[in-house]
């Protein structure tokens, strides 16, 4: 089984987090977005409240964890006619993508296709199901070939680039002349700082009103610094979502009772996520400049917890280079062939872990 599995790529960075880690006032690590502040109280009390919790939860889930899905995709991004057997929580938006390709009986023959600049787990996903896969950002790059499932990620991990109405609108028309089952994953939805606010897949202006053959995943890791807590959600076409109840029912798949109810309280509070990213503003502002003045370019990077951030060399030698200040980054080249040239550098770190690191590159 592993043969086929890509190499887990953040192995290959142990050496540079050794160097960063020897650095006399310690490690600036900026290589992987996990959140640092806490989790919200609100989310906290109502786990608290039901940590009571001696029976098996179902896979569907909650009615009021689905309702409060509904009720914030509605509130938040302008969905509409999703009902709810058209939600099903999640126990970590990775384990759903690793799956979803599986679960919807894709395998030996088909291809699933991705972005070229691309967190892995889509490969991985295509691969565990035995499918064929191809990173791109061009439709035409298929040929004749029909991809059996499609996925976009906007805002997109590693770049924070969104993808603009149109081109959405493109893809989903394309997908459905085709029969391809489109996913996109928003788990960077409410993490916007430039440009136009990002659009869900399940919006109406993408979709013209109607969820057939469209899904989107949705975490509350980033949003809601809920990522010890594994909360996630797929939402969209009915019929889709019906496909991977049956699936995970068989293997037992199912959200714990006391997250969810964490979850309902995530999503029915908006305070906590503007808090939140009133935190992050000044982090990524001054990691943005100190980055610009150290010689580097800031490409997308419009939304998403991370700067994509190049001086035109090898992504190896800008990490090992920063490694020695003592500031851990991602190489691009983990993403895609197309990152080679960058590195993606998280502002998820502490407000004195991320003071540090601009003083170093302004060293």
């Amino acid at each position: 089984m592993s043969a086929r599995l890509p190499d887990f790529p953040w192995d290959r960075l142990t050496a540079y987090a050794a160097t960063a880690h020897a650095h006399p006032d310690g490690i600036c690590d900026l290589s992987v977005g996990t959140p640092v502040d806490p989790t919200p109280a609100v989310v906290q009390d109502a786990l608290r409240s039901a940590a009571d919790s001696p029976g098996y939860p179902t896979t569907i889930g909650l009615e009021d964890t689905r309702r409060a899905a509904i009720d914030w995709l509605a509130r938040r991004h302008g969905v509409s006619g999703l009902g709810l057997d058209g939600v099903l929580p999640v126990t970590g938006s990775k384990e759903l993508i690793a799956d979803l390709a599986l679960h919807l009986g894709i395998g030996p023959g088909d291809l699933v296709g991705y972005p070229a600049l691309a967190y892995p787990t889509y490969e991985v996903g295509a691969a565990l199901a035995g499918a064929e896969s191809l990173a791109t950002d061009s439709l035409t790059a298929f040929g004749p070939r029909v991809p059996s499932l499609l996925w976009l990620n906007s805002p997109a991990n590693p770049s924070g680039r969104v993808l603009p109405l149109d081109h959405l609108r493109k893809v989903v028309d394309w997908c459905r002349e085709r029969g391809t089952v489109l996913v996109s994953d928003e788990c960077y939805i409410e993490c916007a700082w430039e440009g136009d606010k990002p659009l869900s897949i399940l919006d109406p202006q993408v979709n013209g009103g109607s969820l057939d053959d469209v899904l989107a995943v949705h975490s509350l890791s980033k949003r809601s610094n809920l990522a010890g807590y594994r909360c996630a959600f797929v939402a969209g076409d009915p019929a889709l979502v019906g496909e991977l109840l049956a699936v995970r029912k068989n293997l037992g798949l199912q959200m714990p009772g006391p997250q969810q109810h964490a979850m309902i309280a995530a999503l029915d509070d908006d305070a906590h996520v503007a808090e939140q990213h009133a935190t992050y503003a000044p982090r990524r502002a001054l990691l943005k400049e100190a980055l610009q003045v150290a010689g580097f370019r800031i490409d997308h990077s419009e939304a998403s917890l991370y700067l994509w951030a190049t001086r035109g060399e090898d992504c190896w030698r800008t990490v090992a280079d920063l490694a020695e200040q003592g500031i851990l980054v991602a190489p691009g080249e983990f993403y895609g062939p197309s990152g080679r040239e960058h590195v993606r550098v998280a502002f998820t770190a502490t407000d004195e872990r991320v003071a540090a690191a601009v003083a170093r590159l302004a060293g």
